[in-house]
C-alpha cells in the first residue's frame, strides 16, 4: 500500500520496524506547528504528534500556534492541552499567516533542536527517528520530495530538463492537484535560479539546532520564510543533509497556501530580498555551506 494512502486510512503514524528498534533520540526536540480554521484537523493532528514524538523523542514538546482562528481550532487545542501538558498553545490576535506564525513558533521553541509539521499532515515523518539522528552530524536537515525529478537527476540547471518537470506524473507526487504542484515546482525553480543555492526542496520538513533558527533575523513575512531560512544557513557555512520526505495529500479540511494572497505575498517577498541581497549585496559575508543529498 502506498504511504499517502496508509495516512489517509490509518489516522495514526505509521513507525517501520526499523525505527522501533533505535532508541529514543536522547537529545530535546520541539515539534512546531501553526493553523488557522483547522477544527476538522487538529484533534487528528495533535493526537498523531504525540504518538510519535513518544515513540521517538525522551524529551519533546508541541509548540501550536493558533493563527487567529475563528472556529473551535482553538477550544479544541486547549482541551487537548488539558490531557498533554507537553502541548503549548500561543494565539495571534488575528489571522498572520504562514510567515509570521512560523517564525513566532520558532521563537517559542524551548528544546535544543526543533521541526515543523503541517496540520494536514503533507510530509511523510514516519522515519522521524533516522532523521533525527543526522543532527549528530550535521547542522540541518531538510525533507527532498523524492520524485523523479530528484530520483531521475533532472536539474534545473539544465535547461533541457525544465520540461520533463512539468510531467503530470511528477507534479501529483509534489502535491494535491496538478495545478497546485505548478505553483509549488515554479516556487522551487524561482528560488533556486535567484538565489543560487543549489537545495533539492525549500517548501518541506526542515530540522533545525534551535539557537541558530532562532537567532536569525528574518526579512520576509510569508511563507518564503522557510526558504530564507534554509538560504541564510547555507550562507552562513551550515551543513545541510537531505532525507527523503514524500508530499502526501491532504485528506480533510481546506489548504490555503496557495491562495492568491498568500502566493502574491510569498512572490513579493522573493523579489524584494532578490534585490536587497544579490542586487545591492547587502547579505553580508558569504561562507557557502555543504550540501549532502539524498543517496540511494
Amino acid at each position: 500500500m502506498a504511504a499517502a494512502d496508509q495516512s489517509r486510512r490509518n489516522p495514526m503514524p505509521e513507525v517501520s520496524n526499523i525505527q522501533r528498534l533505535l532508541p529514543r533520540f536522547d537529545r530535546s526536540v520541539s515539534l512546531l506547528c501553526w493553523a488557522y480554521n483547522e477544527e476538522d484537523s487538529i484533534r487528528e493532528y495533535l493526537e498523531r504528534a504525540r504518538q510519535l514524538m513518544e515513540s521517538c523523542v525522551e524529551d519533546y514538546e508541541i509548540v501550536l500556534i493558533d493563527d487567529g482562528s475563528t472556529d473551535r481550532t482553538y477550544a479544541i487545542a486547549e482541551a487537548f492541552r488539558e490531557e498533554v501538558p507537553r502541548l503549548k498553545i500561543f494565539r495571534n490576535e488575528t489571522n498572520l499567516n504562514v510567515g509570521i506564525s512560523s517564525q513566532r513558533a520558532i521563537q517559542r521553541a524551548s528544546k535544543e533542536f526543533l521541526f515543523w509539521q503541517t496540520i494536514d499532515w503533507s510530509y511523510d515523518i514516519s522515519n522521524l527517528r533516522s532523521f533525527l539522528e543526522h543532527l549528530k552530524d550535521c547542522d540541518i536537515v531538510q525533507g527532498v520530495r523524492r520524485t523523479p525529478d530528484v530520483r531521475e537527476g533532472i536539474s534545473p540547471n539544465s535547461p533541457a530538463s525544465l520540461f520533463g518537470l512539468f510531467d503530470v506524473k511528477r507534479l501529483t507526487r509534489r502535491s494535491d492537484t496538478a495545478p497546485k504542484a505548478i505553483v509549488s515546482l515554479i516556487n522551487y525553480l524561482l528560488i533556486r535560479l535567484l538565489f543560487q543555492v543549489p537545495l533539492s526542496d525549500f517548501q518541506n520538513v526542515t530540522f533545525y539546532p534551535t539557537k541558530w533558527i532562532q537567532s536569525i533575523r528574518y526579512e520576509s513575512k510569508s511563507s518564503f520564510a522557510n526558504p530564507e531560512g534554509l538560504i541564510k544557513s547555507y550562507w552562513s557555512g551550515k551543513a545541510i543533509k537531505e532525507v527523503t520526505i514524500n508530499f502526501i495529500p491532504r485528506a480533510k479540511g481546506k489548504a490555503k497556501g496557495t491562495r492568491m494572497k498568500a502566493i502574491r505575498n510569498s512572490v513579493g517577498d522573493i523579489f524584494r530580498l532578490w534585490w536587497r541581497w544579490i542586487v545591492l549585496g547587502k547579505r553580508g559575508e558569504i561562507k557557502k555551506g555543504r550540501i549532502y543529498g539524498v543517496s540511494g
